[in-house]
């Protein structure tokens, strides 16, 4: 790990500790290196518009949303994303940490040829709650309840 990435990781650290820290620009290498380079065995999470990892740090465990390549999300719309995230801080809400926008350019083939595209990266990083989600508790023992009226009716 470079002089860089160990000094990122040291602000994100302090970022988890301190509550009145507020949420900073990270660098992609930091996010990849405390995910393992974004490996399944740290995923956590999945859905139609970004994969969550685990971030693990010396002093901590923070979890990293990685953002689906979305044509209509511009960066006019992340950078407003961004300020609703620093702005929601609430005792219930999960705290927003930072967030990373790269854009690297990638050989890519398009129809026979390759050409230099813009590859986006964008993430963005909160405190991690070991316990999961809250609505695959809610979602359990709403099911529970359901299927125990439905044994009762019977």
């Amino acid at each position: 790990m470079d002089h860089r990435t160990i000094t990122s990781q040291k602000v994100l650290e302090r970022i988890l500790f301190d509550e009145s820290a507020e949420p900073k620009a990270l660098s992609l290498s930091l996010l990849e290196h405390i995910t393992n380079s974004f490996s399944d065995d740290k995923e956590i999470g999945c859905g139609g518009f970004a994969t969550v990892y685990k971030g693990v740090l010396d002093n901590g465990t923070v979890a990293v949303k990685k953002l689906c390549d979305m044509v209509d999300m511009d960066e006019k719309k992340f950078s407003e994303e961004i300020r609703r995230l620093m702005k929601a801080k609430h005792k219930n809400i999960v705290r927003f940490l930072g967030y990373c926008s790269d854009t690297q350019g990638e050989m890519v083939d398009c129809e026979g040829k390759l050409v230099l595209a813009d590859v986006r990266q964008r993430l963005l990083c909160f405190e991690y709650l070991p316990k999961g989600s809250l609505d695959k508790h809610i979602t359990g023992r709403m099911m529970s309840h359901v299927f125990g009226s439905i044994i009762h009716f019977i």
